[in-house]
């Protein structure tokens, strides 16, 4: 069977459609990178993402083409960092050197209007993100501090449960949060800062549904009826999603989209779909593909198929999108941040309006920006901050 690809009508009409309207992409690990490189060492013009990296995915000129109008970098520290306060602020600080190095191409960004301002300007919006709440160790404060170096979003854990929230890939510890994760929560939405459930688990996700203030993000995420990896979003969630008026960025890993990538990897994954790093990785991989051949590649029209199916659950103003490019696998025709324009024109061919793929591209990310500023400033008239350590709060 031949490879998918869009036709060149609708690859054309995607192109002059992302001309007229901002794309956002919710998730991308490139500070990361930067950050393990053993060359650059955290130095971003060192690294120097102004020339194409054909060994990762994301570059200028590749954003460039890919037509991104802002993008979402995430301050990814592992759960088991050494010092994860310390390595967060070191994320931060890369993703702070993106347009320090590059003014002409970025545009240090910290609000919604951030986004239609870079568009003006043809520069490309630079948000920062914390992926994952190990940072904090267990302390409100570093909350106040991430917002004024210019955080607007948190996923609340990454593969591993912490002190106070359960991760969808690990023990379930705490039936959802503790009463400081609930704080962790309510501080974000006072702060103004975008609450990010992409890597809890679905207790965690039902429980901030129920308390947060303002709408909520799900910033890289599939549909779980659809392929089982525990990182995806049950049915039972996606009903919720249209009352709190919150959105899902559909995402590009491929074992998060494809079942059968899903049931090719799972031999070398643990019980929660993680890898297994108790022997050689590489080693076991090479076995397992001697044995089963290449992992089958996901491809543009199954991830199709999750976007029309969350939307069937949710309606059209709840999707968005959130490759989660990280140097990895990619499915085939969304190999690196260039191919964008494949995603949109797939859904041309498949009938889409533009008003609609215009909110899957920006305009549903947007109304939930604005509501989460809108939300934080109401709360600010009537509440102070929410201070102190976990063990103010957990017994």
């Amino acid at each position: 069977m031949s490879a998918y690809s869009p036709s060149e009508k609708a690859h054309a009409h995607a192109l002059k459609l992302l001309d007229k309207i901002p794309l956002i992409d919710g998730h991308n690990d490139l500070p990361w990178i930067i950050h393990t490189h053993p060359e650059a060492r955290m130095d971003v013009a060192k690294y120097d993402i102004a020339r194409k990296h054909p060994e990762s995915d994301t570059d200028i000129p590749r954003l460039r083409e890919g037509r991104v109008s802002a993008q979402w970098w995430a301050a990814f520290v592992p759960t088991l960092a050494e010092k994860p306060g310390r390595a967060t602020l070191e994320l931060l600080d890369i993703i702070n050197q993106l347009s320090g190095t590059y003014p002409d191409v970025f545009l240090r960004a910290i609000n919604s209007t951030d986004i239609a301002r870079a568009k003006r300007l043809k520069k490309i919006a630079s948000f920062m993100t914390v992926e994952g709440g190990v940072g904090l160790e267990n302390s409100l404060g570093p909350l106040r501090a991430w917002y004024a170096a210019g955080v607007r979003l948190m996923t609340l854990c990454h593969n591993e449960t912490l002190d106070w929230v359960d991760s969808a890939t690990d023990i379930a510890r705490h039936d959802g949060l503790t009463k400081f994760g609930d704080a962790v929560v309510l501080e974000l939405n006072r702060l103004g800062i975008i609450v990010d459930l992409a890597h809890t688990a679905p207790s965690v996700m039902n429980r901030v549904l129920d308390i947060s203030r303002a709408p909520v993000l799900f910033s890289h995420n599939n549909a779980l009826a659809l392929c089982d990896h525990p990182r995806n979003i049950p049915d039972s969630v996606l009903d919720r999603v249209r009352a709190k008026r919150s959105v899902i960025m559909a995402t590009f890993v491929p074992d998060f989209i494809s079942q059968a990538a899903r049931d090719w990897a799972r031999p070398l994954k643990d019980q929660y779909g993680k890898s297994s790093f108790l022997e050689d990785h590489s080693a076991a991989v090479a076995a397992h593909v001697k044995a089963n051949g290449p992992q089958p590649r996901a491809t543009i029209p199954e991830l199709c198929n999750h976007i029309e199916y969350m939307v069937q659950k949710t309606g059209v103003d709840h999707i968005a999108i959130g490759s989660d490019f990280f140097g990895g696998t990619t499915p085939e025709g969304l190999e690196d941040v260039s191919k964008f324009p494949n995603l949109i024109a797939a859904l041309v061919d498949r009938g889409w309006a533009d008003a609609a793929i215009a909110k899957i591209a920006s305009g549903n990310f947007i109304r939930l920006f604005r509501s989460v500023e809108r939300t934080a400033r109401a709360l600010q008239k009537t509440e102070g901050a929410r201070t102190g350590r976990i063990e103010d709060y957990d017994l």
